[in-house]
């Protein structure tokens, strides 16, 4: 009779120590970025958000800045993250793909939530169409973003280039918004394309790019990079971490904060925000499940 009472109070303990490991909230989560400008910049503008987040929920936030834009999408899993800070494509993957859920996304200085892309030339390039590109030098971004790639091959093909490959004489992936700027800027690329905010960033801080460039297209408003977390996270800390995003703005501290960051502030973003993103790629001729992503 004793040993079956032990027994049954072993198991009691067993479980009850189980169920107390089992709940044990996270202190730590793990956020990535894409490279949208160099690493540096990146960190100097996200650090002082995070730190924010960290205090607000009381959970310790680490950020890692990923390498490629399409990397988040595999590092996402193998790197065990919580959350990340999506482009509009990158987003619309991990929503298909990995069945992410979008929080909050950022209003930029100019008041809009939203971003689109540019299609931009040197001034003295001759260039003012699609017609005089054929046979010049492409700077993309990468194969996995809106403004640096989907959107300007949805454009060629509007204006009838099916295949950019034999189009271009020469194209290539810069890795970054700003590098696309760059690479027109100082003629190492004839045509560049980059999101419309870093654009606007780089122009403000480099007076050469109104004075040299000109934008001959833009695309479709799509979703500015807003965080997603992973299925599962944890419902309380993933309403601690959307209701510091949509309040952020209501509080002197966080205002600081934003205005570090470049934004106004944050609104609550969903699936169906991403819908403008899929549509996008479909003109670009991209399937959404099997696309390759992957540099060329």
């Amino acid at each position: 009779m004793k040993s079956s009472v032990l027994v049954a109070f072993i198991l009691m303990l067993s479980l009850l120590l189980a169920s107390v490991a089992f709940g044990q909230p996270q202190k730590e989560i793990l956020i990535g970025l894409i490279p949208e400008m160099n690493v540096f910049k990146q960190q100097e503008r996200f650090l002082p958000l995070t730190q924010y987040l960290s205090k607000k929920t009381g959970v310790k936030i680490n950020i890692t800045i990923l390498s490629r834009y399409g990397n988040i999408i595999e590092r996402f899993t193998s790197q065990k993250m919580d959350g990340a800070f999506f482009g509009s494509f990158t987003g619309a993957l991990a929503i298909e793909k990995l069945g992410v859920e979008p929080l909050a996304r950022p209003v930029n200085l100019d008041g809009g939530s939203t971003y689109h892309g540019y299609l931009f030339v040197r001034k003295d390039s001759g260039i003012t169409g699609v017609p005089q590109m054929r046979g010049k030098k492409m700077a993309f971004v990468e194969k996995a973003t809106t403004a640096g790639f989907i959107f300007p091959v949805a454009y060629l093909k509007q204006h009838g280039v099916n295949d950019y490959r034999s189009f271009f004489k020469e194209f290539y992936f810069s890795g970054s918004h700003d590098a696309s700027i760059y690479a027109v800027l100082e003629k190492k690329a004839d045509i560049g394309a980059a999101k419309h905010s870093i654009y606007d960033r780089v122009r403000k801080a480099d007076p050469r790019i109104e004075k040299e460039l000109v934008i001959l297209a833009e695309s479709a408003k799509v979703p500015s990079n807003g965080l997603c977390v992973r299925r599962g996270l944890d419902k309380t800390l993933k309403e601690n971490l959307r209701d510091a995003l949509l309040n952020i703005d209501k509080d002197p501290e966080g205002k600081e904060v934003l205005a570090k960051f470049g934004a106004l502030k944050f609104i609550e973003t969903t699936k169906a925000d991403y819908a403008v993103v899929s549509r996008l790629a479909h003109d670009a001729g991209i399937n959404m499940r099997t696309y390759k992503y992957r540099n060329e």
